[in-house]
């Protein structure tokens, strides 16, 4: 499985279809946050941009390869579902990346007090929330992606617009753990509590589980 990532990471990187994502990422950053802006909201703000942008990566991922080269690792490795899992983990881990620097810049800049600068937040269980939050947004996020691309939906067109929806509902649903966990940052920040959110995580890890051993599945039916 190491040398599948490899490999899909290393046609990530060359075929630069990686950056529109991550652009339209730092761009919704840059209109989001600035320096001195209390630490659980910057948060908040920075976990949720995570969802849409790692469904993005992931519909980049599986979809970057031509249909005879799949073919071909397929059969190298024995059989779609671990080619595709291979993708898939390998979308997860740069969402993961960009996320992890995304919340250490936050962390850096942002004030660690309350909404109103009455209350200090302390930073490490800050921080700590901050990431699970993302984690949580990045593991939905992947899951939107893998669900609403191949080999669930082949369609271009039907594909992008199903991940954009899909991609909003797990952020506004009530019931979703990113909205949950984003939530509690954005909360918390009234009065300087820090929500760890640690449920809404265990929640998300296993839709992402469920909905990645799902399309793996289906890989090996409609390829």
């Amino acid at each position: 499985m190491t040398s599948l990532i490899r490999y899909q990471a290393a046609l990530l990187v060359r075929s630069q279809r990686w950056l529109a994502p991550v652009l339209l990422y730092l761009a919704f950053l840059a209109v989001g946050i600035r320096s001195g802006q209390p630490v659980l909201d910057s948060l908040g703000y920075t976990a949720a941009g995570m969802l849409p942008v790692t469904a993005w990566l992931v519909r980049v991922c599986v979809t970057q390869e031509p249909s005879a080269a799949r073919a071909v690792v397929a059969a190298a490795v024995g059989g779609q579902p671990k080619a595709h899992l291979a993708a898939l983990l390998t979308a997860l881990g740069g969402a993961v990346l960009l996320g992890t620097a995304a919340t250490a810049v936050v962390l850096a800049i942002s004030d660690p007090a309350s909404t109103d600068h009455s209350v200090r937040v302390p930073l490490p269980p800050a921080g700590a929330a901050g990431l699970l939050a993302t984690a949580c947004c990045v593991l939905l996020g992947a899951a939107a992606g893998a669900l609403c691309g191949r080999p669930v939906l082949h369609g271009r067109g039907w594909s992008i617009a199903a991940t954009a929806l899909v991609a909003l509902l797990a952020l506004v649903t009530a019931g979703s753990p990113a909205k949950y966990a984003v939530t509690g940052l954005v909360t918390g920040s009234l009065t300087g509590t820090v929500h760890v959110p640690v449920l809404p995580l265990l929640g998300a890890a296993a839709v992402a589980a469920a909905v990645f051993a799902l399309v793996c599945r289906l890989t090996s039916v409609r390829g």
